[in-house]
């Protein structure tokens, strides 16, 4: 695969998974909106990642660990969010 198939793959696994999100917290299923929220996230900072700093993802689940990874300068109310929204995932 190339850069920009990467890209695009993320970005619309990203799209899919926030409509489902969306469903989810639609139908007041809110613990699994918030997993699915995690996810839409985390791929959405793999495909910052792909196109900015290495179309090598890393195989992690922590966002804030993929933020740091694909350079973003984030504010500590951004990582302490990060943090939290993780949480959701495990």
């Amino acid at each position: 695969m190339n850069k920009n198939s990467i890209l695009e793959y993320w970005l619309k696994s990203a799209d899919n998974d926030y409509r489902t999100m969306q469903y989810l917290f639609k139908g007041k299923n809110y613990p699994w909106s918030l997993f699915i929220g995690h996810i839409v996230i985390e791929k959405l900072l793999k495909a910052y990642n792909a196109k900015y700093i290495d179309v090598n993802t890393p195989f992690i689940h922590d966002l804030l660990r993929i933020a740091e990874k694909a350079k973003l300068g984030l504010s500590e109310e951004q990582k302490n969010f990060l943090d939290t929204l993780t949480s959701f995932n495990i």
